[in-house]
């Protein structure tokens, strides 16, 4: 690479709502020469794209991946190589299950010069706008973050849910619509409550968002029922019980 390279901004656009975006974010975006941004990213942070942005749209959706993780890492390198401020703008925050790492790897291995703008994650930003506080000191001194698809060429799950099971706290399950009955069942058979309390939070922070709260047991049932789509989490916990006195009226 040479000197002439310019600079990728990796940044978390947030949960969704664009007022939950950050200044810093904000102000990269609108100063980009290409973005390269996600499914995951809200509607309405594209109004704040420059009105002569390139833009690609590498966003994996559930079955349909319109770019391979190794091509999104190419396309990084070949446009840091043609153009001042590159973007790649990813829902939430970038290090959380938004293989920003991964990225950042490449860009550094290449010589090319990076920057992390952090955003707010929807695992704690979509259950607190729901009513659900992920930690409260009557119920959940501890919150799990988990992937709810694991990478499938990893062959064994990395997810110990027997561990996972016997935990108290909270666990949130990111991008775990697709895997939801499979997900409940683990934690059931390995010894979780089947009444502990679910929630499954569909667009949250947005203004089409929508609750859908029962139990370990009855959740996945419910999200057929209701027809829940992608993007959505799951809270598993106690805490759950609290929307029914935090959420809004």
């Amino acid at each position: 690479m040479t000197d002439k390279n310019g600079k990728v901004y990796l940044v978390g656009a947030g949960p969704g709502d664009p007022e939950l975006l950050t200044r810093k974010a904000e102000r990269v975006i609108k100063s980009a020469d290409v973005i390269l941004f996600d499914a995951l990213v809200g509607t309405g942070i594209y109004e704040l794209f420059p009105p002569n942005v390139k833009l690609i749209d590498v966003g994996k959706r559930a079955d349909n991946h319109t770019y391979r993780q190794e091509e999104i890492n190419r396309m990084l390198v070949e446009q840091a190589a043609r153009h001042g401020t590159v973007v790649r703008l990813k829902g939430g925050d970038p290090y959380v299950f938004g293989r920003g790492g991964e990225e950042a790897e490449v860009l550094a291995k290449k010589g090319i010069e990076f920057e992390v703008i952090p955003g707010i994650s929807s695992a704690i930003a979509v259950p607190a706008h729901a009513g659900i506080p992920v930690t409260h000191s009557d119920c959940a001194s501890s919150l799990t973050i988990i992937t709810g698809h694991e990478d499938p060429t990893k062959g064994r799950s990395a997810l110990n849910f027997k561990a996972l099971a016997g935990m108290q706290g909270t666990i949130v399950i990111l991008m775990g619509l697709g895997r939801l009955r499979e997900n409940a069942r683990a934690l059931i058979s390995n010894g979780k409550p089947q009444e502990t309390p679910t929630a499954v939070i569909e667009r949250g922070t947005t203004d089409r968002q929508r609750v859908i709260v029962g139990t370990l047991a009855t959740i996945a049932d419910l999200a057929d029922t209701n027809k829940v789509e992608t993007p959505a989490i799951i809270v598993i916990g106690d805490v759950v019980e609290l929307r029914k006195v935090l959420k809004k009226l």
